[in-house]
Formats: structure tokens, C-alpha cells, sequence
């Protein structure tokens, strides 16, 4: 059936929308669809997230006037009293989404969104009855949002519709009563019906034993109503023929009547809940943008804010006169009952309007040191200052900033590192780089066709075709029709195999389809995200200018965007050969410096681990003198194999890899992982207790530190729930190392800078790239090979000796007409 794009207009006779939200039901699908998000702090947010997103769905979709969203209440409803077991089969409700459940009322009040709930009802009777009583309305049309079937039965024409999930947060589609009929054969008057006779395992309701889905939907398009069912039964054999009904059946449903009836009731949505309802005022006049903008906020729904202006039509400078713009609560929303209540309290607090408040000429840099201050705040914006310092002024705000700089003691990393940033950054931008259209041109004829190749060695394998691209339809031939599924294989939220890359790595050599797969995948990424893309962003003079951002990751690592640049693959051709597209004008050379496995050697330096300083200081391959170190033999004697595990190891380490992930990046038994794992923190014992420091210092403190000082708080650390408190453990073991190999490279950066400055040179090296701890130069064909000795000696020179312990920082540089094309100097 076709998802539901249409639906945003109005009916030919426009009539108004009321959106009747289901509210449990939304929350829960999105529990499960969504990963696990988690605040900074460890409060779980993947169901809120989800919600909100719905929410901006819908209104996208379906341009309502008005909003209602109705919750189910913990205690036992008219269904329990009638029958103890109903839902007895349901699993508890995960302590991560019962807060959520709680949360969303606040979001709601945000919006404005009136709640009603009832004692002794669920969410669907409420829906039922409002349903119900606007039924004399007759502009209006009501459109039921929800998750779950059962809101089905109270389709009535186009007046009462449903839109519903079919699967995810994303592909929807609204039923109106034809749809209904084409879904299931019958109306939706007949669906407690049809429930009465097949049961629902997910309320466990019985229905009629050994009656299936099929023979349910046989007998009501046959008969109809359950009450024309039995009396069609018991005329006898001939009616029972009509139905294609053995005796055995037959008896079944007759032995079974009162069963079948009970079941209908308690799968009957009741209309006549106890619901003072009232129509709200339009949303749009109850919502109250600051509120839901610090909701967002408190919850780090960075783009939430930017969607909800989106469908407002609210200039981003004008947000903070929001309210002024009639975008408070209004009067009017329903009062509360007694016995049902409707909730819509929002209350406004006064905000600096842009005008008192502009965004000052330090507005950038003051946005860079809030995230000083506060990494988990990326690439943050003058709005997010303002919202952080709550000033009434630039100056203010300017003064608040600086003084928790000097609070937090990380004013000298903003000083001497971030703030000097700015304007090489900006030249970067500027500047671009120069790419080779006719290249990517090339390679895009040749991806496509390989893509192609793929596609139908791919279908020649699964003896068919089908849509590769869809996870639901390639798990069915991979795992259904090719029975590959492992003893392991992880689970999507709703049950289904995963078809991640990584489970299908797990069956590489169980057929060749999944290689297949794995090379059309990452065809498909390269050519959309690279390929195909890069030519539309380019300038008339053939260079791209990839947005770098200093601010842009939680580690101090600078990130890019449109495109990310930091992400293009290199372990494998396919993506390497992209690299050659990047290209020098004539007259100029590229030049790469790059840092040699500068986090192992930070990681040395740090813990002080005198056996890992010492392979460096020989200047011995690490990987090597480590596999030497752990399994007790000459360096000689280390054999390829040896090598490659102490390399997974020796990185490993530094993002808090445990035995179980060690055992299937090693692909062996955990025996062996374990043993392996414990020899390795034997030999460097130094590096072991400085990985439980770090881990019990975060705990302490809340923050780790750089070797320059820059801070990562991790709120996380502390949360009671043990997947985000082992979480940050594990991020909390790795941000000293590579923020401090941030430190270096941004350091570098402008040393270099200042070099080029004092020498009059800036016109002949402009820094291009900045990817992790690489460094990208266009530079003067005749003064490549000079200037790569003294950038080489800039980088290598980073840490100061005093700090390095003797051990060395090595610094590589190569040189070519392109990225992809370079030897070494």
C-alpha cells in the first residue's frame, strides 16, 4: 500500500483535522526502533526522541489545526476487572522507558498538546469516545496516530482515519475505510470480531482455540458478524460448506461461543469513557516555542529546534521573540476534570528579544569556547550560548563565558590552541580544494557498471530478484531461502536478523552472496556520498570547499561536513582511488604529513608504561616488539600472525576493547581472547593502572583530561543503568589520548601557520585537509621538498621534550599530484 504523502492537503471541503495521539503506543514503537540514545548525563532519550520526531511528522504530513494526546494509566483497567489475565503474557516495561513514558507529558505540555487518561480505561477508549463525541462536528475530521492496530475498528469513511507505522518511525500509511476493507476483506466494524475469533497473543485474548488467522477472515467475509456467524452454524452442514468448514471446525466454534464473545468484548474499543472533551485551541497558538526549545535542550535534541522553526515558518533570528510572534499558550485549552483529565499547563518565561540580544562580531569565537567548556555541546551556535549563559547581553554572556573558562580551567587550551584556529580554519574553507571532475567521471561509469555486475550475480545467487537495498526483503533470502543465519546473529529491535555490515561479516565464507553484498554496499556509499555527490558541491574553478569545523566532535578532533571528507575509506581500493580525484593545480604539489601511530605513543607517554616507551625509544615496529613482549619470544621469532593480534590488541586498548569484543575482532574462542588479554596487561602493567585511574578519576572528577589540559565531562559515568555507565567507561579510556593527539595536530596547524607567516610564504602552502592526524598542503612545486623537512620538524616537535619522556613523535611526509599519488620525501 503507498505510504501517506498525500494526505498533507485538505479534504475538498476543507474540513479541519484533529490528531488523536496514541500516545503509549507511539512512545513504545519508538523505544524499539530506535537505538539506545542516552543524554550526557545517562538519561535514556531514544522513545522521546522518536516521539518528537513523529510529532514533526505528522504535522508535516498532515496539517492538523489541533492535537490531542491521549495515555494509558498504570492501574488495571474495566478489561482487567472483566478478565484478570488480559495482557498477563506482556514482558515488564524497561526501567529506561517507563521515565521516558513520564518525560513525554512534559514534551506534550511544551507543544501545549492537551492530555487526557482516565481511570479504568486505556488510551484507546479515550480515543474511542472523543471520537465519538465529535461526531456532530461535521468540519471536522479525525485522524487517530498510533502504533497500534486495534484503533482500526473506529474507521468511519474519510470522517475518522487512522495513520499508522507500518514499520520503523518513517514509512506510514493512513487508513481510511476502503484501505481498511482492501487490508483485511471486511470492514472495520468486524475487527473486534475477528479478534473474538483468532485471539491476540500480544493482550492475551484466547479467541477460539485452533482458529487461525485465515479461517477468521473466511468466516467474517462469509458472514459476517460473530452473531450471524453462530447463527449461520447452527443451521447445519450446508451453511458450514459455505464456509469450507470440516465438522471437527465447525464444533470447535459452537463448543467455543461463549469464548469467542468474551474475546469480542474485551477487544471492543468503548466509546463511552467518562471524557469531558473539549476542542482545543489551534496548536499552533498553545505551543510555546522556548519551552520546548529548552525541553529539546535538556534532552540534547541538537536539530529538533531547527525543524520545529521549519514547519512554523520562524526565521532562525527571530526565535526569541517567538512568543511575541503568537506563539504562547493561549486561553481556552480544556480545564480539568474530575474524572478525566486534560492536561495542557505550559507556562512562558520572558526571553531577550534579537533585538536586545544581537549576535555580537566575537559571536563565533564565544561559541568555540562553550564548547571548550563543554565538548558534548558540538559546533554550538550564538544561540546556544545565549541559552547556556541565559545573559541579557553580549557583554554579558562575553562574561560569563570567559569566567568559566577560568573555572573550569581550560582558558589556556582556548587561548594557545582554539582561539589562534579560527582564521587558518576559515582559509581552509575558503580556499578549497581542486578536484579532477573528469576522474570522478570515470570512476562513477566504472561503479555503476561493477554495481550493476553485482546486482545480478546477487539475484543469480538468491535465485531471484528482489530490492538489496531493503534490510526486510534481503534478511528473508539471506537468512530464510539461504538458511545462512549464525548460532549469534543479532536482532533488529523488532525481532528480525540484523543484515548490519558487521553480522554480515560474520558470514563472509558461508556463501558468496555476502561478499557480493558487502562490495555493492560499499559501491553504493562511495558513489552517493563521493562520486556522484562531489561534482554538484564544486565552484566554477573545479574546488571543493568541505566545511571544516574545529568545534565539531566531543574528542577536540575537528570534523567536516558537505562532504565529510574525514570518512572516506582508505583500507580498500574502491575507496582509495577516490583520492586521486584530489589533485594539485598546476604549479603547486600536494604535500601530506601524517603522524605514526601517535595515540599508541600519547598512550606510552601517559601511562609512563616503561616497556611500551621503551619499544618506541629503540624505534622498533610497536606491533612487533608488543607480539615479542606478550607471547614470549625474540622479535625474530614473531610471526605475521603474532603481529596482527597484538596490532588488534594495541588499539584496542585505547577505546576500552573487553575480552568479548577482543575475542571477535581476533575471530577466536574466548579462551584464548581471555588469556591473550590478560598476558598483554601483565606485561604492561604501567598502561593497565593507568586505564583504571582514568576510569576511577572520570568517576571522581565527572571529566578527563588532555596532557593540555583540555577537559570531557561524562555524566554518563555515574548513571545507574550499566549499558551507558560501561559506555562512557569506555569513551573515558580513550579522550585523553586522542584528545591529546588533537591537541598536537591543531597545534601543528598553527605553528606552521605562524612559520609560513614569518617568511612570507602563505601564498605558496595553504593548508587544504585536516583528517585525524593527517595535515594536507598545497604547496609550491620547488619548495615542496623544504618545507616538508620543517613542517616535519613543526609536528614532530608538538610535544615538548620534557613532557614526551624520551619518546619520540615521528611525523611522515610524502608528496604527488594528487592525494591518491604520493611517495614518500
Amino acid at each position: 500500500m503507498p505510504k501517506a504523502k498525500s494526505s498533507s492537503k485538505k479534504t475538498v471541503d476543507n474540513k479541519k483535522r484533529l490528531i488523536l495521539l496514541d500516545a503509549h503506543a507511539i512512545i513504545h514503537r519508538a523505544y524499539h526502533a530506535l537505538p539506545e540514545f542516552a543524554t550526557a548525563s545517562g538519561e535514556p532519550t531514544g522513545a522521546l526522541y522518536g516521539l518528537s520526531a513523529m510529532l514533526i511528522k505528522i504535522i508535516e504530513d498532515l496539517k492538523p489545526e489541533y492535537i490531542v494526546a491521549c495515555f494509558d494509566l498504570p492501574e488495571p483497567t474495566h478489561r482487567h476487572e472483566a478478565y484478570e489475565a488480559y495482557k498477563a503474557g506482556r514482558a515488564k516495561t524497561d526501567e529506561a522507558l517507563v521515565g521516558q513514558l513520564e518525560r513525554a507529558k512534559d514534551l506534550f505540555r511544551a507543544w501545549g498538546i492537551p492530555i487526557y487518561s482516565c481511570p479504568g480505561f486505556e488510551a484507546d477508549d479515550i480515543i474511542g469516545t472523543i471520537a465519538e463525541e465529535t461526531r456532530e462536528m461535521k468540519d471536522l475530521e479525525v485522524i487517530i496516530a498510533s502504533g497500534d492496530m486495534d484503533t482500526m475498528q473506529l474507521v468511519e469513511g474519510k470522517r475518522v482515519q487512522v495513520f499508522t507505522l507500518k514499520r520503523g518511525l518513517n514509512d506510514t500509511i493512513l487508513y481510511d475505510e476502503k484501505k481498511v476493507i482492501e487490508r483485511f476483506g471486511f470492514g472495520p466494524l468486524l475487527l473486534p470480531d475477528f479478534k473474538g475469533l483468532r485471539g491476540d497473543p500480544s493482550d492475551n485474548i484466547i479467541g477460539v482455540k485452533g482458529i487461525g488467522e485465515k479461517t477468521a477472515t473466511t468466516l467474517i467475509t462469509t458472514f459476517g458478524s460473530l452473531d450471524k456467524i453462530y447463527k449461520a452454524l447452527k443451521k447445519g452442514k450446508t451453511e458450514w460448506d459455505k464456509a469450507g468448514l470440516t465438522d471437527r471446525m465447525a464444533n470447535l466454534l459452537i463448543d467455543n461461543q461463549e469464548e469467542a464473545n468474551f474475546s469480542k468484548t474485551l477487544a471492543e474499543i468503548r466509546r463511552d469513557a467518562p471524557v469531558n472533551f473539549k476542542l482545543p485551541d489551534p496548536w499552533q497558538k498553545c505551543l510555546d516555542f522556548n519551552k520546548l526549545q529548552d525541553f529539546f535542550v535538556s534532552l540534547e535534541f541538537r536539530t529538533m529546534p531547527e525543524r520545529v522553526k521549519k514547519i512554523l515558518g520562524i526565521n532562525p533570528t527571530s526565535v526569541r521573540n517567538a512568543n511575541s510572534a503568537g506563539l504562547t499558550r493561549a486561553s481556552g485549552a480544556p480545564t480539568p476534570d474530575r474524572i478525566a483529565v486534560a492536561d495542557s499547563s505550559a507556562t512562558t518565561r520572558p526571553e531577550p528579544s534579537p533585538e536586545s540580544n544581537p549576535e555580537p562580531s566575537d559571536a563565533k569565537e564565544l561559541a568555540l569556547a562553550l564548547w571548550v567548556i563543554d565538548s558534548n555541546l558540538t559546533d554550538p551556535s550564538w544561540e546556544d550560548v545565549l541559552k547556556f549563559t541565559k545573559a541579557k547581553t553580549p557583554e554579558e554572556a562575553r562574561e560569563i563565558i570567559y569566567k568559566e573558562l577560568e573555572k573550569r580551567e581550560v582558558k589556556k587550551v582556548f587561548e594557545e590552541i582554539e582561539k589562534p584556529l579560527i582564521p587558518i580554519v576559515e582559509k581552509m574553507n575558503v580556499h578549497g580544494v581542486k578536484i579532477d571532475r573528469k576522474m570522478l567521471s570515470e570512476l562513477s561509469s566504472t561503479y555503476h557498471r561493477r554495481l550493476s555486475e553485482l546486482e545480478k550475480s546477487i539475484w543469480k545467487d538468491a535465485e531471484g530478484e528482489f530490492n538489496i537495498n531493503s534490510p526486510k526483503q534481503l534478511g528473508e533470502v539471506i537468512f530464510v531461502k539461504l538458511g545462512l543465519a549464525g548460532s549469534r546473529q543479532k536482532k533488529t529491535p523488532t525481532g528480525s536478523l540484523s543484515t548490519k555490515e558487521s553480522e554480515l561479516e560474520k558470514l563472509k565464507d558461508k556463501h558468496p552472496i555476502i561478499n557480493n553484498i558487502l562490495e555493492y554496499r560499499e559501491l553504493q556509499k562511495l558513489l552517493s556520498t563521493y562520486i556522484d555527490s562531489i561534482p554538484k558541491l564544486l565552484d566554477k574553478d573545479s574546488r571543493l570547499h568541505s566545511r571544516f569545523i574545529p568545534a565539531g566532535t566531543t574528542t577536540g578532533r575537528m570534523a567536516s561536513i558537505d562532504p565529510n571528507l574525514q570518512n572516506i575509506p582508505i583500507k580498500s581500493s574502491l575507496g582509495q582511488a577516490i583520492r586521486h580525484a584530489f589533485v594539485a593545480p598546476e604549479g603547486f604539489t600536494m604535500l601530506s604529513l601524517d603522524y605514526s601511530q601517535i595515540e599508541l605513543r600519547i598512550a606510552a607517554i601517559l601511562s609512563k608504561d616503561k616497556k611500551l616507551m621503551d619499544i618506541f625509544k629503540k624505534g622498533k615496529d610497536v606491533h612487533t616488539g608488543v607480539a615479542a613482549q606478550v607471547f614470549g619470544v625474540s622479535e625474530e621469532e614473531v610471526t605475521k600472525e603474532m603481529r596482527r593480534k597484538a596490532k588488534v590488541i594495541n588499539f584496542g586498548v585505547l577505546f576500552g576493547m573487553g575480552v568479548s569484543a577482543l575475542k571477535v575482532n581476533l575471530g577466536c574462542e574466548r579462551k584464548e581472547a581471555q588469556e591473550f588479554y590478560n598476558n598483554y596487561f601483565e606485561t604492561f602493567k604501567e598502561l593497565s593502572q593507568y586505564l583504571d585511574h582514568v576510569k576511577a578519576e572520570t568517576e571522581r572528577t565527572g571529566f578527563t583530561e588532555t596532557m593540555f589540559g583540555r577537559r570531557r565531562y561524562f555524566a554518563g559515568i555515574k548513571s545507574p543503568l550499566p549499558f551507558i555507565r560501561a559506555a562512557a567507561e569506555r569513551m573515558a579510556i580513550n579522550a585523553p589520548i586522542q584528545g591529546t593527539e588533537a591537541d598536537i595536530v591543531k597545534m601543528s596547524l598553527i605553528r606552521i601557520e605562524e612559520y609560513l607567516r614569518k617568511n612570507n610564504l602563505e601564498n605558496k602552502a595553504v593548508p587544504l585537509l585536516v583528517v585525524h592526524d593527517e595535515l594536507v598542503y598545497e604547496v609550491k612545486e620547488s619548495l615542496v621538498k623544504e618545507l616538508a623537512e620543517k613542517f616535519k620538524e613543526i609536528m614532530e616537535e608538538a610535544i615538548p621534550k620534557e613532557l614526551a619522556l624520551g619518546v619520540p613523535i615521528v611525523a611522515e611526509a610524502s608528496y604527488g599530484s594528487s592525494w591518491g599519488n604520493m611517495k614518500t620525501v
